[in-house]
């Protein structure tokens, strides 16, 4: 389908639910989400020693068997030093496949002394949710939970089983998002509600804009290695192994992937660059009609925001070398991170790169752990449709389209079974106050409410 087509669809359906009278509040479940949230985030559910992920799991249960799953249909699983979860709310016709909502439980380490608060002890403090986890994402987790559960309680039953699944190891290996995906490969759709979300205005603090998740880059470590016989540092060689590496890093770092658009990407950039300043928003149309044009090209490779948008990137992360501060290096080593645009394979994007270093001393090795190649789903204009009217039943007249996420998701593993999975988190937020995986994260309370109110019309439409 054309980028205009989608385009279409969204500000339509949009403009489509631009009037209507408030939704009614659902006090219990903004209530339950609130404190689940806050006693997930005490939960320090970090890879490695004192990993309290499967206490996460354990919270998350007990709340869906106390609002009416069975407790055989919740599972917890152990895997390693964390755990995943699948509930199952089976619908009345099981010849349907199933709607996954798809989140996870883990998050990433936080140094305390670092931060004005604690990371692992919840502050609710001038409208925010302060704590590691609170945007990425046990509010958004537990926002879900308290709306099936709320569903419940109003006397629904789904048609088509809807299945509430949470990874324990999203931000680092991604063992459970592969297991879970694997036994979850004959699902109709999957709902990533780690992905996708709203734009604030930054004076203001009013909703610009909604976006759903079409699409993901793909994620990739490649490992540079140079070795050396070495010797004494009074006597150098012309063969440096921190110095080769050296070089070829600065040429990697200075090199440019070929900027390049999908249907997802362009839509994206027509329509956001009505809420950009004048430069940037010049430089994102001129880029959507022309990836070539090299004026806007410049523009958005200088903004942070968007440099990861126009196209595959890959930075040095990690570097070490030597053994002794006397001795010439025997072995140097650094790490490339890659996030490739959708449709290359990282075979293609290593050897590109060692054409680029041309340090033939440098070997390289590709290393990445839970990561696979994905290409964006087909468009599914059922989940669209359900998608943009939940969202206008609490932000009427909100815009909204699609775009790619230049990180990675447990979504790429459903699409590596070719399960259609998108980004629909309904969480709005300011760009200067997005701290996922930073210090001091935080998320808006005022979230809760209207998040609720979409989770039930989203998951009423796509389960009925």
């Amino acid at each position: 389908m054309r980028s205009g087509t989608i385009v279409g669809l969204a500000v339509a359906l949009s403009l489509a639910t631009a009037t209507g009278a408030s939704p009614p509040p659902h006090p219990a479940a903004e209530a339950q989400a609130l404190d689940l949230a806050k006693r997930a985030i005490a939960l320090r559910s970090v890879r490695g020693p004192g990993n309290r992920t499967p206490e996460v799991a354990a919270l998350y249960k007990a709340a869906l068997v106390a609002g009416g799953f069975a407790d055989g249909d919740v599972t917890i699983t152990p895997s390693d030093d964390t755990a995943y979860l699948i509930g199952t709310w089976h619908g009345s016709d099981p010849a349907l496949k199933p709607l996954v909502i798809s989140g996870h439980m883990d998050v990433v380490e936080a140094n305390p002394a670092d931060w004005a608060r604690d990371p692992f002890t919840p502050v609710v403090e001038h409208g925010y949710l302060y704590g590691r986890g609170a945007t990425d994402m046990k509010l958004d987790g537990t926002i879900a939970i308290a709306a099936l559960v709320e569903l419940r309680r109003e006397g629904y039953r789904p048609r088509r089983s809807i299945v509430i699944e949470f990874s324990g190891d999203e931000e680092t290996v991604m063992k459970t998002s592969a297991i879970i995906a694997d036994r979850l490969k004959d699902a109709d759709l999957v709902l990533n509600i780690d992905g996708g979300g709203g734009a604030l205005d930054e004076t203001t603090g009013k909703p610009l804009y909604w976006t759903w998740g079409g699409a993901e880059k793909t994620y990739a470590d490649f490992e540079l290695t140079v070795t050396n016989p070495g010797g004494h540092s009074s006597a150098p060689r012309p063969d440096n192994a921190i110095v080769q590496l050296a070089t070829a890093l600065t040429r990697i770092g200075a090199y440019h992937f070929k900027p390049e658009t999908n249907e997802i990407t362009r839509a994206y950039f027509v329509q956001a660059a009505k809420y950009e300043a004048p430069a940037t928003a010049a430089a994102m149309r001129a880029f959507a009609a022309n990836p070539a044009d090299a004026a806007a090209i410049a523009t958005l490779t200088a903004n942070h925001e968007h440099v990861g948008e126009i196209g595959t990137t890959c930075v040095a992360t990690m570097i070490s070398g030597g053994h002794a501060i006397n001795a010439l290096p025997q072995r140097a080593t650094a790490n490339i991170n890659c996030r490739i645009f959708p449709g290359h394979q990282p075979a293609d994007i290593m050897a590109e790169l060692q054409r680029v270093a041309a340090e033939p001393a440098v070997a390289f090795r590709d290393v990445t752990e839970g990561s696979v190649a994905n290409a964006p789903p087909p468009l599914r204009t059922d989940f669209v449709a359900a998608a943009t009217a939940a969202l206008g039943t609490v932000y009427p007249g909100v815009p909204v389209f699609p775009a790619q996420s230049s990180g990675a998701s447990d979504s790429m593993w459903f699409r590596y079974y070719h399960v259609p999975s998108y980004g629909a988190s309904p969480l709005f937020l300011k760009g200067s106050d997005d701290f996922a995986h930073g210090l001091n994260e935080r998320e808006p309370i005022a979230n809760i409410a209207p998040a609720i109110t979409y989770y039930l019309s989203l998951f009423r439409d796509l389960s009925k």
